[in-house]
C-alpha cells in the first residue's frame, strides 16, 4: 500500500474506537450485520464460510491496511461469511455511511481500494481454474506463491518463510490437511520446501513458479 494512502487511512480511522482481539476470535458471525467497517491495525483476519460437511473455505485473508467488508457497506449487500482473527489483531471500527463518504471524497483511497480487491479477485481466480483441473499440486503450488507474495518474511534473494501450517493451508483451499501433507512431502522431497515447527519455508520462489508454469 502506497505510504500515503496508508497515513491517510490511518488519520480518517483515528477517530473511531479501536478494539483488541485474541486468536482464533469472530468479529462478524456469517448472516449477521456487521457494527460497521472494520480497519486492521494489527494482526491478520481470515474470512471463510463454513459448507455442508461443516468444513471451512477460506476466501481470503486480510493484512494491516485493509478495512471489511466493502460489499456489505457499498452495495448493502447481506453478509454471508465469518470474519475471524489468525493471530491477536486490533481494529477500528467505523460507521459505514461516514467511511462510504470518506471514500466518495478520497478517490486516491477508493483507487487503492480497487487495485487491491482486484488483484484479490485476479488470485482467487486463478485459484478456482486450478481447482476446477483437478492438479490439486498446482493448487498448493499456486497458493504458496500467493503467501510469499502477501505475507511471507525474505529470508535470502528467493527464500521466504510462510507463517502457516498444513490445517491452516488445508482450510483455505479446501482441501483435506492428509491431501496438503501429501503434496507438501513430495515438494520437500523435490527440495522445493522445508516445513518446521514454525511454518513452511519456501527455498526458491522462483522455482514454484517454474513448477506451476507461469509467472504471477
Amino acid at each position: 500500500m502506497n505510504i500515503i494512502i496508508k497515513r491517510k487511512l490511518d488519520k480518517f480511522f483515528a477517530g473511531f474506537p479501536v478494539r483488541n482481539y485474541d486468536k482464533r476470535q469472530i468479529l462478524i458471525q456469517a448472516n449477521n450485520d456487521p457494527d460497521g467497517v472494520f480497519y486492521l491495525k494489527k494482526g491478520q483476519i481470515r474470512q471463510y464460510d463454513i459448507n455442508e460437511r461443516g468444513d471451512e473455505i477460506v476466501v481470503n485473508v486480510f493484512k494491516p491496511g485493509a478495512f471489511f467488508p466493502m460489499a456489505v457497506a457499498i452495495n448493502h449487500s447481506k453478509n454471508q461469511y465469518f470474519y475471524e482473527t489468525t493471530v491477536p489483531s486490533e481494529v477500528i471500527i467505523a460507521p459505514q455511511k461516514t467511511v462510504v463518504s470518506f471514500l466518495h471524497k478520497n478517490p486516491d483511497v477508493t483507487y487503492d481500494l480497487l487495485t487491491r480487491l482486484f488483484s484479490g479477485a485476479e488470485a482467487i481466480e486463478r485459484r478456482m481454474a486450478h481447482l476446477m483441473g483437478g492438479r490439486t499440486r498446482n493448487v498448493i503450488l499456486h497458493e504458496l506463491i500467493i503467501e510469499c507474495k502477501r505475507f511471507g518474511s525474505r529470508t535470502g534473494f528467493d527464500s521466504y518463510r510462510l507463517d502457516i501450517h498444513e490445517d491452516e493451508l488445508a482450510r483455505r483451499l479446501g482441501l483435506t490437511r492428509e491431501t496438503v501433507s501429501r503434496e507438501l512431502r513430495k515438494l520437500k522431497k523435490q527440495e522445493l520446501i522445508n516445513i518446521d515447527h514454525k511454518g513452511i519455508i519456501i527455498k526458491k520462489l522462483g522455482r514454484l513458479k517454474e513448477e506451476l508454469g507461469f509467472e504471477l
